[in-house]
Parts: structure tokens; C-alpha cells; sequence
């Protein structure tokens, strides 16, 4: 009898999670909070070997206890049909994901459908893991930092020779100029950041997540 009862409770915990998902925002895609996306491609070759660890790297040390249990709950539920067995593996995905997320100091605003568009740098940055060379990921993003450059330089100098005409032709220079210089510099100091640096900023908020 305890086990029953301790089987319907997880489910109910399984069902408020993915109730909550639905009504939860959504915001701009990123990468690991696809349903096809590598998190959960590792939670499913977990569940299906019945063996936690190859989800184990896709969070913090500190968050280990959590999914394991979370593991183990899933185990136990997917055991009671074919229903069941479906809402334990959304739950575990779910769980695995807002996990990784919160390690990488991102919200979780829930899972998203596979094919969900995705940056084409992102794409490609897969695509050079897998060919073991990166030509085309550097042939991408360096052609879109160089146009993004180009285009807010234009702007920034096609400006600046009517900045005194006016206070409001001013603004507009200085706007072009901020906009300028601020891409500038950002682009910059993503670029030297040293191999590593994400990892570092846990503790705050980073610009860029998975």
C-alpha cells in the first residue's frame, strides 16, 4: 500500500510540472531546452539503460543528489503502463533541464518542440563537433560580425557629418555612436574571453546560455 501511495504521488508531482510548463512564458529559443536538443537526447539513452550517469555531466555537482532522485522516481513510474511511463520521462526531461539551465544561471520558461528554429550558429557550432573541424562555423560568424560592423559604422559615420546641423540631428549621431561602440566592444570581449570564462560566471547572470 505504501508504494501505491508513494507511486500516485509521484505522478501528481509529475502532472503540476507539466501543467505549469504550459501556462509558463515562452522566450526566444535557445539550444537545450529542446525536446531534440542534447540534454534530453542524454536523458533518454539514460532511461533506457536505466543508468543516471550520462545526464550527470549536463549539471553542477551540487544538483547530483536532485537528479538522482528525480532519476529514481522516474524509474519507479515509467514501470506502471504506457501512460505513465510517458509523463515520468517528460518529468525527468523537465526536471534534467531546468536543472541545467539554473547551473547556467538561465531561466527555464519549459520545454520546447523538436524542430524549433534555432540560431544558425548554434547550428553549425553542433555541426563542427560532429565534421571535427570548425571552417564553417568561423566562415558564418565571422561574415555576420562583419556585416553587423559594417552597417552600424555606415550609420554611426553618415550621422556624425550632420551632428552639429541640429540638437536633434546630435542625438541621432550619439545613438549611432553607442550603438557603434557598445557592438564593438561586446564583440570584443566575447572574443578574448579565455576558454573557460562561462564556467566563472555562474554566480551572476550571463549573457549567453544553452
Amino acid at each position: 500500500m505504501s508504494g501505491k501511495r508513494n507511486c500516485v504521488k509521484a505522478l501528481a508531482v509529475i502532472v503540476v510540472v507539466l501543467v505549469a510548463s504550459v501556462f509558463l512564458p515562452r522566450r526566444a529559443s535557445s539550444h537545450c531546452d529542446t525536446l531534440d536538443g542534447p540534454v534530453v537526447a542524454a536523458a533518454k539513452a539514460a532511461l533506457e539503460k536505466g543508468d543516471v550517469t550520462p545526464v550527470l555531466k549536463w549539471v553542477k555537482k551540487s544538483a547530483e543528489a536532485e537528479i538522482r532522485a528525480a532519476f529514481g522516481k522516474t524509474l519507479a513510474v515509467r514501470t506502471k503502463g504506457p501512460e505513465a511511463r510517458e509523463l515520468a520521462d517528460m518529468y525527468f526531461f523537465e526536471t534534467l533541464v531546468r536543472i541545467h539551465r539554473a547551473g547556467e544561471g538561465a531561466p527555464y520558461t519549459g520545454l520546447k518542440p523538436a524542430g524549433s528554429e534555432l540560431s544558425p550558429a548554434v547550428v553549425e557550432a553542433d555541426k563542427a563537433l560532429e565534421k571535427g573541424e570548425a571552417n564553417h562555423l568561423v566562415h558564418l560568424v565571422a561574415g555576420a560580425v562583419s556585416k553587423g560592423i559594417q552597417e552600424r559604422f555606415a550609420h554611426a559615420a553618415e550621422t556624425k557629418r550632420h551632428a552639429e546641423e541640429s540638437v536633434e540631428a546630435g542625438r541621432e549621431f550619439v545613438a549611432a555612436y553607442v550603438e557603434f561602440v557598445h557592438y564593438a566592444e561586446r564583440l570584443y570581449e566575447d572574443a578574448v574571453q579565455p576558454v573557460g570564462h562561462h564556467e566563472g560566471a555562474q554566480e551572476g547572470a550571463p549573457e549567453h546560455t544553452l
